[in-house]
């Protein structure tokens, strides 16, 4: 070993015993300790009671509610702890409404009989033997060390003499330095890893009975960022109606208003030109109509709602400017939301292969699977593809789909064709 690889060797065994972390992970076991203590002793006397009085007219429920709510406060307590020394984070279980407690301290049923609830219970109970066990190993290392390096100074004045082995005194310079030197050893290379180790222990075991599953909680973050899709989704189709609205029938609408104005003002004068007004009038309200009827095909079409999802696409392909073949086998009616996100699915695929496939035909197949099961929805066209999936239409597809937890699949290579999928669960 050269004198660079000693000299950082070194380092790195000095750095470990002042390392903050190392005296913070000391201080978790030992305050896990008293912790520990207080949680196991009010976690036994609460559920004895609680259990031994519940078949007294359910006199038990308020003290299992007491229970129930020291197990809420430590499991916070212990997060709190994790994250202030050891900068480990224990995630929380999402938000159930259906967890709670009538007046104050009875607990409703899926709070008392919930997983959580046994989860914290088990860890009050279990935090106790834990922490002994974690506690006498990270102080019996650093005193083995400390007993070690500091025998020359008293190995002289112990009752019974110098200490010895099988006879042989421990006096000599040779053992004492020996000692010195195997304890100092313990407390720089030992003591500071196995105490940074055993808070990583305790970070796995509180992790396992207080965090929820792995898949629970991927599951969580997901859902809240398909919710903030479905937010930015509405947002922005708030915006699209209100700019339709302003831009297109309002302007129709104070024409029209106008034109019958005028009219009104020339009835007595000029007939003939108050009718053609009035005639300017009636084409104005027709074509507010048409964008109105339109505008509501877009937020939601009532032949969606009354007749189903077949006869809602069998409309969009009857204005679709390129010829459209569909394919529908929905044997089960989805749910609204579904239906929804279905009709919308195939509606901005038609709207957008109108505008830039250069397609001469699409082909629209939806198909339910099992009950629930279900919904596949294919679009695909025969244009020059290079469809942009981060495009405005295609992103607010893929939001729209994720909102009902779908799944959104785009192939559009440089050439054709392109493919908008998705599956939609109807659960």
């Amino acid at each position: 070993m050269g004198p660079m690889t000693a000299n950082v060797a070194g380092t790195y065994l000095v750095r470990g015993l002042v390392s903050p972390r190392t005296w913070l992970a000391f201080t978790h076991h030992v305050a896990g300790l008293a912790l520990g203590l207080a949680a196991f002793i009010v976690t036994a006397v609460l559920l004895f009671f609680g259990v031994v009085t519940l078949p007294l007219a359910l006199v038990g429920l308020p003290v299992l509610g007491i229970l129930l709510r020291c197990a809420d406060g430590l499991a916070a307590i212990e997060r709190a702890r994790f994250g202030l020394l050891l900068d480990r984070t224990i995630a929380g279980w999402p938000a159930d409404p259906r967890r709670g407690y009538r007046w104050l301290l009875i607990p409703r049923r899926v709070t008392l009989f919930g997983r959580l609830t046994w989860r914290e219970i088990g860890y009050a109970i279990l935090r106790l033997p834990v922490s002994l066990v974690l506690a006498a190993l990270t102080i019996t290392v650093w005193a083995v060390g400390l007993v070690m390096i500091t025998l020359p100074l008293y190995g002289g004045q112990l009752p019974g003499g110098a200490p010895s082995i099988d006879g042989t005194s421990l006096r000599g310079t040779v053992v004492l330095i020996v000692s010195f030197v195997a304890g100092l050893l313990v407390l720089v290379a030992a003591a500071p890893p196995l105490t940074r180790g055993l808070g990583r222990a305790d970070t796995a075991f509180a992790r396992w009975l207080l965090a929820p599953p792995e898949n629970l909680a991927d599951r969580v973050a997901e859902l809240k960022i398909s919710r903030e899709r479905v937010v930015d989704a509405a947002e922005a189709e708030r915006r699209r109606i209100e700019r339709d609205l302003h831009d297109g029938a309002q302007q129709r609408l104070v024409a029209l208003a106008m034109d019958l104005g005028r009219a009104k003002a020339k009835f007595a004068d000029d007939v003939d030109a108050a009718a053609e007004l009035v005639d300017q009038a009636h084409v104005q309200a027709k074509a507010a109509l048409t964008e109105l009827r339109n505008l509501v095909r877009g937020v939601h079409p009532p032949v969606l709602t009354d007749r189903g999802l077949d006869a809602a696409l069998s409309g969009l392909a009857a204005i679709s400017p390129i010829p459209v073949d569909i394919q529908a086998d929905v044997a089960v009616r989805p749910k609204p939301a579904v239906e929804a996100v279905a009709y919308f699915l195939v509606a901005e695929a038609l709207t957008n292969a109108a505008k830039h496939s250069r397609a001469s035909h699409i082909t629209v197949f939806v198909e339910n699977h099992g009950f629930p099961g279900t919904l596949t929805v294919v679009v695909s066209d025969d244009g020059i593809g290079g469809a942009d999936p981060l495009g405005a239409g295609l992103s607010g597809l893929a939001d729209r789909v994720a909102g009902v937890d779908g799944t959104l699949s785009i192939e559009s290579p440089s050439g054709g064709p392109t493919i908008v999928s998705a599956v939609l669960p109807c659960g």
